[in-house]
């Protein structure tokens, strides 16, 4: 009697490095960890002590999640390393450079996704590193806009949030008018700062918009449409959180200070985000939806 035979079970994609390349990735690291070691220590500083940049603690371990979960796909590719992502590589490093030598810290924590995607590149080839995109611009949303950009959007958007907002209360029957940022109320004045300027809110509405495209739509257009909307969307949020704070502390000044000012802002954030989706839901409805008489 013969012993049945039976088929090997199909190999599962999988991570099989030689020694050489366990040391390659190892020194690497050490590298990046030696060479970024304070500009992510200042990122994270940034992160803890600065509320509106507080979203950026949690998207390192999100993309980290999201390439966990197409890791079956990715290593489905076949790794084909290319040379071109060292030219990506040097442009991180160069992208370093230029924003050591400015003092910009902007420029020197983006340079560090394009040193990440040029190891990807060069190591698994392009195949997989337009797998993992989605990850790395998750990434790229973690740092903090240049302070040129802020400080050149700021100061018109705050007129405009007031201009707006004051605009507003006077439908409302309020007697209110503005000087500058200053909304001049009957028995107390607002000033807009930097912080109501809805700077604030894009960077976490930009960050909704790249994960309500992941997950609510299909198509490229449709996403980078959901990411532009972002802009117009928190600048839309801002300017009813100080509208409706203006009209409030015409009834009670306390509506304007302490917990329900800050309460207020949450609140308004979370319509936003509502909104937000609503607005997700219709782009896939228009731009993606299937013609008449196709089969799912």
């Amino acid at each position: 009697m013969q012993p049945a035979m039976t088929a090997p079970a199909p190999a599962k994609p999988g991570i099989d490095l030689p020694a050489r390349r366990v040391f390659e990735f190892g020194a690497i690291a050490v590298l990046i960890a030696v060479i970024y070691g304070r500009t992510l220590a200042g990122l994270f500083d940034d992160w803890w002590n600065q509320p509106s940049f507080s979203q950026g603690i949690l998207l390192p371990p999100l993309a980290l999640y999201f390439a966990w979960l197409d890791r079956r796909p990715l290593l489905a590719i076949r790794a084909q390393p290319s040379l071109r992502g060292l030219w990506l590589v040097a442009a991180g490093s160069l992208t370093f450079l230029a924003g050591k030598l400015a003092a910009e810290f902007f420029l020197q924590r983006f340079s560090l996704i394009l040193v990440l995607a040029g190891l990807i590149w060069a190591y698994g080839g392009h195949d997989r590193l337009k797998r993992l995109m989605f990850p790395l611009i998750l990434l790229a949303t973690m740092i903090p806009l240049p302070a040129i950009v802020y400080n050149t959007a700021t100061a018109p958007l705050q007129l405009f949030a007031s201009g707006v907002a004051t605009t507003v209360a006077q439908w409302f029957h309020v007697s209110v008018y503005r000087d500058g940022n200053i909304i001049q109320l009957a028995h107390m004045s607002l000033g807009v700062d930097e912080a109501c300027s809805g700077l604030n809110s894009f960077s976490a509405l930009m960050v909704a918009a790249l994960l309500l495209g992941q997950f609510l739509c299909n198509s490229l257009p449709a996403r980078i449409l959901l990411v532009v909307l972002s802009a117009p969307l928190s600048i839309a949020v801002n300017v009813l959180r100080v509208s409706g704070t203006a009209i409030l502390a015409d009834y009670n000044e306390e509506f304007a200070e302490g917990f329900y000012h800050a309460f207020a802002g949450w609140l308004v954030f979370v319509v936003g985000f509502v909104a937000f989706i609503g607005i997700a839901k219709l782009t896939h409805a228009v731009l993606e939806r299937s013609p008449k008489g196709a089969v799912a």
